[in-house]
């Protein structure tokens, strides 16, 4: 791998920064200076710092977010406030992407990640991955059997069965299996009743963590990880 490439993917510098540092000398590969932005290094094995700090690499990154309301799920907005923007600078330069969305002023758990091939498997139709959401409602929510089995939609589809636990008529826990487009949201409009919160607490048996403040992040743990990609 390309030296460039490694501090580019270690989110610490953009490619024109680390030509730059390797110029200036602050950027050595098993202790000795690198002679070029270019050269080529064994990510694994070479020891590499940054300004005498070591630099570590993982080929990707797992992030949780606690999403806020105001920020939709993109990487990039000329108009609206981004995901994206609640993470440090360093971490926006991994290619990081949100790992299924949620609406503008849904709230809770957001997985963003630069690895591909997991995060389209999570949101493959065919994987049925288990999502969960707290939410709350205006009117009495009534016989939940109905919308259990499955419920059409505005556009003629069908949604797949749901599990749905209610705390009181007005509120509970709705687990899907699909991620149509505001799906939660057209099930209950379909009922002739309207979402007043709604807060994803779990994505592919990952719960959200109860100690990150909301608009706050962490790096999955390697059980999460583990979890992300048995799915």
């Amino acid at each position: 791998m390309r030296l460039d490439k490694f501090l580019v993917h270690s989110g610490l510098l953009s490619r024109r920064e680390a030509a730059k540092a390797v110029r200036a000398g602050q950027v050595t590969c098993d202790g000795r200076a690198a002679k070029s932005p270019d050269m080529q290094i064994d990510p694994e094995n070479t020891r590499v710092e940054y300004k005498k700090q070591p630099v570590e690499y993982s080929e990707y990154t797992y992030i949780m977010l606690n999403k806020p309301t105001g920020y939709i799920s993109a990487t990039d907005d000329p108009r609206e406030k981004t995901v994206l923007e609640l993470l440090p600078e360093n971490l926006r330069r991994r290619g990081l992407f949100p790992c299924g969305r949620l609406d503008k002023n849904t709230l809770g758990l957001l997985i963003l990640t630069n690895d591909g091939e997991t995060a389209h498997k999570n949101l493959s139709p065919k994987k049925h991955a288990e999502k969960e959401y707290r939410f709350e409602c205006r009117d009495d929510i009534g016989d939940i059997s109905e919308m259990e089995r499955g419920v059409t939609l505005d556009d003629g589809y069908v949604t797949l069965p749901c599990k749905i636990c209610l705390e009181t008529e007005r509120k509970g826990v709705i687990t899907l299996y699909e991620g149509k487009y505001h799906q939660i949201k057209r099930m209950f409009e379909a009922r002739e009743n309207k979402i007043t919160y709604l807060e994803r607490i779990s994505f592919a048996g990952i719960k959200l963590d109860a100690d990150l403040p909301r608009g706050k992040w962490r790096y999955l743990n390697e059980d999460e990880i583990k979890m992300l990609k048995k799915q």
